[in-house]
């Protein structure tokens, strides 16, 4: 949903030559923005690699709101109109650093997990932190989409850069303006059963091309698929953005200037982004970005999950496995070719232990654990007793941080750093300079749930979880399985 529409808008723009200038007011006037992070705390910038590149992470939302007769129509359930929106489809699209390879991880709309404290920016209202059972879409409704971005970050502790939003009818004025997509079927289908339920979505056995309404039934699909699950329903979604991106590498439907005028219309009226991103030309630069990379290197993943009742909670180890890949940047199609960095003692002499200035953060909180309480100033005490009298504890609320890190600001506070990793026996690798603290700060994480050290580190396996159902971005071959019960 992202590449086509800022590299569209692009040829667009570029080609319109006198009338183009009018014609980028235009959509730049098409486009809404809303905040990107609503929460009261982000997730820490990645560390820039040797090249001094650092990778983008998109979150893509697919907003279910029933605000307009049009999204009515097609949403059906009028006992909603008017009532929050749901952030029923959620995608992490996550850019390489060096732009070789793009990972996608979406998250089942009906996932428990906490939604953080929100403020909403247009009337003030505050929406306080959620218990550990709340739906994830329901961080849509919250504030806007910048709370789904903050309940993103705090349980990946996965930096998100932007955010696009796509409503009921966007999809479907989309999908027309690019003479439809194809998706395929194992039997014929009609997502439908006695009591009404399904997206009322009839195809026949095979590929077919869908668009407008059908598209959207497509994307919306449970009944019919598969276990009939919102996992299933993922899928889906993944194998029609699949199909989706190699049609517009290839321009195929798009060779009238009149189509592509009328795509580029209706991308910029159903987005709604971030200020980052919130003009055609920013469009058109992360455009430039995301088309570095082709469907061979593109793999589309869902979230490792259990079922908790008849909803679905992160699956403990391989959950958190998916999200320090893409954190530590980590293709998860496993054709990364990467040295391990060597370490490098600072230049930067060390101060005396005493005179070291550092704050405690707890980040034990995993995606499966609640945070252990207390657990910044036993290390802060810790730390006293080895002599830095100056740690002290940080109160702010938990992190999730899967290893202890010492962040530091500027270059000239490295080796008092460094120093501080040493007298812990952390290796200088946990050592990273970030723009995020203002000075010292030592990252509690759950590898230090308890005692006076760290875990020693297992070697990490780097391979995607076979739970996270991985699945390649140039696979034409990809076809959803169709439940029996509603074939015809």
């Amino acid at each position: 949903m992202l590449r086509w529409s800022a590299s569209i808008l692009a040829v667009l723009i570029l080609g319109t030559a006198g009338a183009g200038y009018l014609y980028y007011q235009h959509l730049n006037a098409n486009l809404e923005t809303d905040d990107l992070n609503l929460g009261e705390h982000r997730a820490p910038a990645p560390t820039p690699n040797s090249a001094g590149q650092t990778p983008l992470n998109i979150l893509l939302i697919g907003s279910d709101a029933r605000d307009s007769k049009e999204n009515q129509k097609l949403g059906g359930a009028k006992e909603t109109f008017g009532g929050p929106p749901l952030a029923d489809v959620q995608m992490l699209l996550h850019l390489s650093a060096d732009r070789s390879n793009m990972s996608v991880i979406s998250m089942p709309r009906d996932t428990l997990l906490t939604i953080p404290k929100c403020t909403d920016p247009d009337d003030g209202k505050v929406y306080e932190e959620t218990g550990p059972r709340a739906m994830t879409n329901e961080s849509l409704g919250r504030g806007g989409p910048g709370c789904t971005v903050a309940t993103w970050e705090r349980l990946t502790n996965i930096h998100i850069d932007h955010f696009m939003m796509v409503d009921f009818s966007g999809v479907v004025s989309m999908a027309d303006a690019i003479g439809g997509v194809p998706v395929c079927v194992d039997k014929n289908i009609h997502s439908r059963d006695s009591k009404g339920h399904g997206s009322g979505l009839k195809l026949e056995k095979g590929t077919t091309k869908v668009k407008g309404e059908q598209a959207l039934q497509w994307l919306r699909t449970r009944y019919g698929f598969e276990d009939g699950s919102d996992i299933a329903r993922a899928k889906a979604q993944h194998m029609y953005m699949n199909a989706l991106v190699r049609m517009l590498r290839e321009n195929t439907g798009l060779t009238s200037p009149g189509r592509l005028m009328n795509l580029a219309d209706n991308a910029t009226r159903a987005l709604k982004v971030d200020p980052g991103i919130g003009t055609v030309k920013k469009l058109y630069d992360l455009g430039n970005e995301l088309k570095k990379v082709s469907p061979e290197r593109t793999t589309m993943t869902t979230m490792p999950f259990e079922y908790s009742g008849s909803r679905v909670v992160p699956k403990p180890g391989d959950a958190e496995q998916l999200f320090r890949l893409v954190r530590d940047d980590i293709a998860l199609d496993g054709k990364d070719d990467r040295k391990k960095p060597k370490e490098k003692l600072s230049d930067d002499p060390a101060a005396p232990d005493a005179e070291i200035a550092l704050q405690v953060r707890n980040g034990t909180r995993t995606a499966t654990e609640p945070p252990v309480s207390g657990r910044a100033s036993a290390v802060a005490k810790l730390l006293a007793r080895k002599g830095f009298a100056k740690a002290a504890p940080d109160a702010a609320s938990a992190l999730t941080e899967a290893r202890t890190v010492i962040r530091f600001p500027t270059v000239d506070l490295e080796g008092d750093a460094q120093r501080v990793a040493k007298s812990l026996g952390l290796p200088l690798s946990s050592v990273k300079k970030s723009t995020d603290v203002s000075g010292i700060t030592l990252v509690v994480g759950a590898d230090w749930r308890e005692g006076d050290r760290p875990e020693k580190p297992k070697k990490q396996d780097d391979a995607t979880p076979d739970s996270a159902d991985a699945m390649n971005g140039s696979d034409k071959k990809a076809c959803m399985k169709v439940d029996p019960n509603f074939t015809w």
